[in-house]
């Protein structure tokens, strides 16, 4: 009977290890399909983020091909709307569904409403052709040369700032990591004495290839910003940066890694790391630690 007994008490436990082993690997499956989740919710804000800022320069584009002052006047308010929500998208959080949602809708509507302004403007321009090829014959040889010269020009300008906007990097990926004395990963601020930084240069082709500088900005809770690595230009001003970086790209995705030695007490709260290069502002995220 004694014997009975043990080989049950086997069996239980034996039930019970295989439940627990079970249960730990779903976890870790979990866990790992949040993460997923998480990423491909960043790279669709991402990729809204570029329509809206598509949008905005079309409008800028179309301002100039347009001679009205009153549709002007329309456009640049649909500018100003597009900018305040691409401003809006880039605070929102990537796992903040409902405002996302919103966001696309707004981008939808957007996108209707420019679809509208071309149509028009097209309308309005062939029109202007036609009370032009009713002058005179010089008249209209002199318009028609006139015109190509300037859309020569308005082409090349344009062409020229998608091909500057195509190049831009992208920083993909962002990561922050607190690291306690020992090195190892703490979400407790009180205990950081390294941050460390991880991202990647997303793939660009149009991207020109060679020594990029990198800059990184941590700003803290209190809206101070951590460290004092040097400055840089952007949009005009001087900014201090936290940790910079010179890195070697040549179009393909390119793993960056900065870390930052604390030098002042750091306290629990929301941090916001910026990455910039070569003046533009190519990624950011904020990131919650006890």
């Amino acid at each position: 009977m004694k014997k009975l007994w043990i080989a049950l008490a086997v069996v239980v436990i034996l039930a019970l290890a295989g439940l627990a082993f079970w249960l730990y690997n779903d976890l870790n499956k979990q866990k790992q399909e949040n993460q997923e989740m998480q990423e491909l919710a960043e790279l669709d804000k991402k990729e809204m983020e570029n329509e809206y800022r598509q949008f905005a320069l079309q409008y800028s584009e179309m301002k100039t091909q347009i001679n009205n002052d009153s549709i002007v006047a329309q456009l640049s308010a649909e500018q100003e709307k597009t900018q305040r929500l691409l401003k809006e998208l880039q605070q929102v959080k990537a796992n903040d569904a409902r405002e996302i949602t919103r966001l696309k809708k707004e981008l939808a509507t957007v996108r209707a409403v420019l679809r509208s302004y071309v149509i028009e403007i097209d309308s309005l321009n062939r029109l202007n052709q036609n009370l032009v090829e009713e002058n005179t014959r010089v008249k209209a040889q002199y318009q028609e040369a006139t015109q190509q010269i300037e859309g020569l020009n308005t082409e090349k300008q344009s062409l020229s700032e998608k091909v500057a906007i195509a190049a831009q990097l992208d920083a993909i990926g962002i990561s922050m990591q607190p690291k306690d004395k020992r090195g190892k990963d703490t979400k407790q601020m009180s205990k950081c004495k390294t941050v460390q930084v991880n991202f990647a240069l997303a793939k660009n082709v149009t991207a020109t290839s060679g020594l990029r500088n990198i800059y990184v900005r941590i700003m803290s809770p209190t809206g101070s910003l951590l460290g004092d690595a040097g400055s840089f230009g952007y949009e005009g001003k001087t900014l201090q940066c936290s940790m910079k970086k010179s890195v070697e790209y040549g179009g393909q995705e390119t793993p960056v890694t900065l870390y930052w030695n604390v030098s002042q007490a750091l306290v629990g709260g929301t941090y916001n790391v910026s990455i910039f290069a070569d003046g533009n502002m190519i990624g950011s995220k904020n990131f919650a630690f006890n």
